[in-house]
């Protein structure tokens, strides 16, 4: 698992964050605080406080390298 730091702060960056993630067949998890969320879930990540940066937890072991080269818009 690999675990990185994104800020979504507005509508337009979640609606491409899930885009962008929906295409690898991983599972994600965004965690805020005690919430933990799947990161494929629009409305599951609307429901986090988005005005702060949130971890993103990658589960797979190989093929991260790709995800995150996707993802390094995202990072906070």
């Amino acid at each position: 698992m690999k675990t990185i730091k994104i800020s979504l702060n507005s509508i337009d960056k979640v609606k491409s964050f899930v885009n962008d993630i929906t295409k690898f067949d991983y599972d994600f998890d965004l965690v805020s605080g005690r919430y933990v969320i799947d990161a494929k879930s629009i409305m599951g990540i609307f429901s986090l406080d988005l005005s702060k940066p949130i971890d993103l937890n990658i589960h797979t072991e190989d093929g991260a390298e790709e995800v995150l080269a996707v993802l390094a818009k995202y990072e906070a």
